[in-house]
């Protein structure tokens, strides 16, 4: 494996980020950092949605341009994934002159394929979805089964795009490649959405809709959502019609695009479509990940549960966001719905990360000091031939064994369970301490089975900080200090007896990597 490319959606700047916004970056992030254990070039994409008739309503409300309000809605979303830890490698924004001018050509050039044509449409026009939809799709009321709005009806001469041209290819690809749309369950949801898809609106009249990309040789239309949003994916890596770039040509088709499930048609069928037309690869996988409700009830403002993505660190006096990533990534199996709620999240992170693993590390390097000032003698090591305390060696090719257990669970995007299996690695080696007590027998005089112990358990603990890296960077890399282990070590380099021989560590030197949430809850209106 050479690159991984990988992308999440691009949020919408009509409003501020929420804590659905942070679980989807979350997940990619850790995607991404898994991934940079097992090659060198991984490239991390997002970025905002910055067109539209809802942003260009939203500045008019507030008395300020378009422009203004996705420049302090984009910083918001910016400051949000730093203050968890979200390393990407580029934040794109659709309103970037690159990814303006490359959009204004791919429209044309799809114009001039016939695969983009003009057309007068009058339809029902859901402002809060940026589409048309269908009266089969309305509520018995009438109404957007989303927004709960009454669409709107809209009569206009369009740019359309030849969606069901590529209808067929679609089909065929998705039934060939039962791997493409991850969870596989939601591939016969797009399948069934293919049967009655229609050729797309792909602009709207500059009339109505100012605040979008000119269409080039037409000024009197705005390129609409479709090309501009999604196009977002290959523009940010260097495409280029008659150029494309050295990156580009390294780094597409992406590896996978992480999106929610309620976008997935427009990932699944109308980019698709985008990208046979414009003859180019598809993406290798498209993982559509679920929602987050807030104690078991959906996000919204009229209930006043939306939740910012940094509030529960700053309610639970959180120093680094560790804790909150583990949760909201262990928070669903793949492709399935979460959940948040303050009693889960601390009684989850005490348990799994305070307690289980924290506890072990700490205990661990704390009778390593007082038994053996802090020192790992050759002796202690265990293998197949030299093993003194039952299980030693075995726990450890086990520990190692994780390894490509975890690698295959990301390989099918399923991060929650990934997850599982450290903390059940981490299980297995607390009970190997308690069955076989080091204290005891240190106080039997047996101090070679009492190194040996340790020790085994201390290598378990490298690998352990190595698979839970991606989810606990900074946990990660006080475990990975007090080891004296390297950290930026490959998967595939990982070996069996990691920690070093000799002094490791002083009593001072000792730290817990992870403290008790026990910290009164906030009030909820701080989280609002």
């Amino acid at each position: 494996m050479n690159k991984y490319y990988l992308t999440t959606a691009i949020d919408y700047v009509n409003g501020a980020p929420h804590i659905g916004h942070a679980y989807e970056k979350i997940l990619t992030d850790i995607i991404a950092r898994h991934y940079s254990q097992r090659c060198d070039d991984v490239f991390f994409l997002t970025g905002t949605d910055e067109h539209g008739i809802k942003i260009q309503k939203t500045a008019a409300a507030n008395g300020i341009t378009p422009k203004e309000l996705c420049d302090m809605n984009a910083q918001k979303f910016k400051t949000s994934w730093a203050g968890l830890d979200i390393k990407y490698n580029r934040f794109i924004r659709t309103t970037d002159e690159d990814h303006e001018k490359v959009v204004q050509h791919i429209f044309k050039k799809l114009v001039e394929k016939g695969d983009i044509y003009k057309h007068s449409y009058e339809g029902l026009y859901c402002s809060g979805c940026e589409c048309f939809l269908n009266e089969k799709d309305l509520t018995e009321d009438g109404l957007c089964p989303d927004h709960l709005k009454k669409p709107e009806v809209v009569s206009e001469e369009n740019y359309f795009f030849a969606l069901t041209k590529y209808k067929d290819a679609i089909i065929k690809h998705i039934k060939e490649n039962p791997d493409f749309i991850v969870p596989q369950f939601r591939a016969n949801e797009v399948l069934n959405q293919l049967e009655d898809i229609r050729d797309i609106s792909v602009s709207r009249a500059k009339n109505n809709v100012k605040w979008g990309i000119e269409v080039l040789d037409d000024p009197e239309q705005s390129i609409y959502v479709w090309i501009d949003a999604l196009s977002n994916y290959i523009t940010a890596i260097g495409y280029d019609m008659e150029n494309p770039t050295e990156q580009f040509n390294k780094l597409w088709p992406a590896d996978v695009h992480v999106i929610g499930k309620d976008i997935l048609k427009f990932h699944s069928i109308y980019w698709i479509a985008i990208l046979m037309a414009l003859e180019l690869p598809l993406p290798k996988h498209i993982f559509a990940h679920g929602w987050i409700t807030i104690d078991e009830s959906k996000m919204s403002k009229s209930l006043g549960n939306v939740i910012s993505p940094t509030s529960v660190l700053e309610s639970f006096n959180l120093e680094t966001p560790d804790a909150f990533r583990y949760y909201m990534a262990t928070s669903a199996p793949c492709g399935k719905d979460g959940n948040y709620s303050d009693e889960d999240f601390k009684e989850k992170v005490n348990a799994h990360l305070a307690n289980s693993m924290g506890n072990l590390l700490n205990r661990t390097l704390s009778m390593l000091v007082k038994y053996f000032d802090g020192e790992i003698k050759s002796e202690f090591v265990p293998t197949a031939d030299t093993e003194l305390v039952e299980g030693s060696f075995s726990l450890l090719k086990e520990s190692l064994g994780k390894i490509k257990v975890v690698e295959n669970h990301f390989c099918r995007f399923e991060i929650a369970e990934a997850a599982q299996e450290v903390i059940s690695i981490v299980d297995k080696t607390n009970k190997y301490v308690t069955d076989n007590a080091p204290w005891t027998l240190a106080k039997e005089g047996k101090m070679n089975e009492c190194g040996q112990v340790l020790t085994t358990v201390l290598n378990v603990m490298c690998i352990i900080s190595s698979l839970i890296y991606p989810y606990c960077p900074n946990i990660a890399g006080e475990m990975a200090r007090q080891l004296s282990y390297d950290l930026t070590k490959k998967l595939d380099d990982v070996t069996l007896n990691e920690i070093k021989l000799g002094k490791l560590i002083t009593k001072e030197e000792i730290k817990p990597v992870f403290l008790r949430v026990d910290s009164e809850l906030a009030d909820k209106s701080v989280k609002k």
